[in-house]
């Protein structure tokens, strides 16, 4: 606080050196005259002194036959007169501090929190129908309304909050997390699981419907595994009426798979020049301006480099500038060597078997290979899988009558 007050009035840093500079701070501190920060070369003495008190020290320093000499000047009074004389700063500065004080009064971020079912798409749509926006005054939005809309157009919403932190708009919502009640399905129309390919049965675990095959059987593309159709049976073995389920069964089976890449010999790639052009850009929200420009190159590709002001950031005004770098190529045609080739294709090869993995499927298995062929390098790989299996396909239905007894 006290160099702040100092700072208010001013002070200066001097020189002082004579005749007997010691008795000159001794008279100082009599008079009530503040100095501070004493340093001392030789005969020499460096100190600060208050504004008001270096016009009170020339009787004190004629009587002790010292010189005073004025090194430095700090303040506030010393720094407004500069000040005034830059007219572009404190015009600068003035429009800043209008703009600063202008933005406040409205609203250049809306945040929302807690929202789960509801996505951020469907908000928007309904706080625009509701003339709730950015860039609009803080003054014509009405809190409680907003409160009060929200939970009138959401039904899953239990709780809305809607506050102004700063120009900002925060609203958190919490939804209701209670489980949706469903119906059980009492007649369900059942489901039969059915193989998508041909391939031998190595594991079955069924947990709903009828298994129609069992380890080690061999099958075709389109044979139901599991049936959804459950007989029911009479006392005496026949069968009084079916109930229909949806199969649910984890069911592996063991088949060859094949797969096949190629690569031309030839290819592009892109070769930069060096050449560079930049344009700037102006954007405020989704509007942008630029400067009219013609084509910088004939082939370029773009780098976009955005940023805006920690000033405008803090004011979450969506304000940005930004730079737009044109960097000239030109298509260069390659051939890719031996090495190359097969470098490309097991990454291919690597992709394929990743896919495979994160599928569930065990490699048992394989047999890759890579050949040049007349205008390309190809790759051919014969897998032996264990891949999880069972499409649904609708249950036949059989009335009991049609079959008389059936066992």
């Amino acid at each position: 606080m006290i160099r702040f007050l100092k700072y208010m009035k001013g002070y200066l840093r001097v020189r002082v050196w004579g005749f007997s500079p010691e008795r000159f701070m001794n008279l100082c501190s009599n008079k009530g005259i503040l100095l501070w920060d004493i340093v001392r070369e030789g005969d020499v003495y460096y100190m600060n002194i208050t504004l008001k008190g270096f016009w009170e020290i020339r009787p004190i320093a004629k009587k002790t036959g010292t010189r005073v000499a004025i090194l430095e000047r700090y303040g506030l009074p010393f720094f407004l007169p500069g000040l005034l004389k830059r007219k572009m700063f404190v015009l600068g500065l003035v429009l800043a501090v209008a703009f600063w004080m202008l933005s406040s009064l409205f609203i250049w971020d809306i945040h929302l929190s807690g929202n789960y079912q509801i996505t951020g798409d469907v908000f928007q749509n309904f706080l625009k129908e509701n003339q709730v926006r950015i860039g609009m005054r803080r003054d014509d939005l009405d809190i409680q309304e907003l409160e009060k809309q929200i939970r009138r157009q959401f039904p899953q919403i239990t709780w809305a909050s809607a506050r102004l932190d700063g120009t900002k708009l925060l609203i958190d919502i919490k939804e209701n997390d209670a489980p949706m009640s469903t119906e059980e399905q009492k007649n369900t129309p059942g489901t039969d699981l059915v193989a998508e390919y041909d391939g031998r049965v190595v594991s079955i675990i069924v947990r709903s419907g009828v298994p129609k095959v069992a380890i080690g059987d061999t099958v075709e593309k389109g044979t139901v595994l599991v049936e959804g159709k459950v007989p029911v049976y009479n006392e005496d073995a026949t069968v009084r009426e079916y109930s229909y389920v949806d199969a649910d069964a984890d069911i592996m089976l063991e088949h060859a798979s094949t797969f096949t890449a190629s690569l031309p010999f030839d290819h592009i790639e892109k070769k930069y020049t060096g050449r560079e052009k930049s344009s700037h850009y102006i954007k405020l929200g989704e509007r942008s301006w630029a400067m009219p420009e013609d084509r910088p190159f004939l082939v370029y590709d773009s780098v976009i480099r955005e940023s805006r002001p920690l000033m405008l950031e803090k004011l979450s005004v969506p304000v940005f500038w930004g730079t737009v770098t044109y960097r000239e190529y030109q298509n260069m045609e390659y051939k890719y060597t031996e090495e190359e080739a097969r470098a490309h294709l097991n990454q291919k090869l690597m992709d394929f078997l990743a896919e495979l993995e994160e599928k569930g499927v065990q490699i048992i298995e394989k047999n890759v290979r890579i050949e040049k062929g007349s205008e390309a390098w190809a790759l051919t790989g014969e897998f032996l899988v264990q891949e999880p299996v069972g499409k649904s396909a609708e249950t036949e239905r059989i009335e009991v009558g049609e079959t008389g007894t059936d066992g």
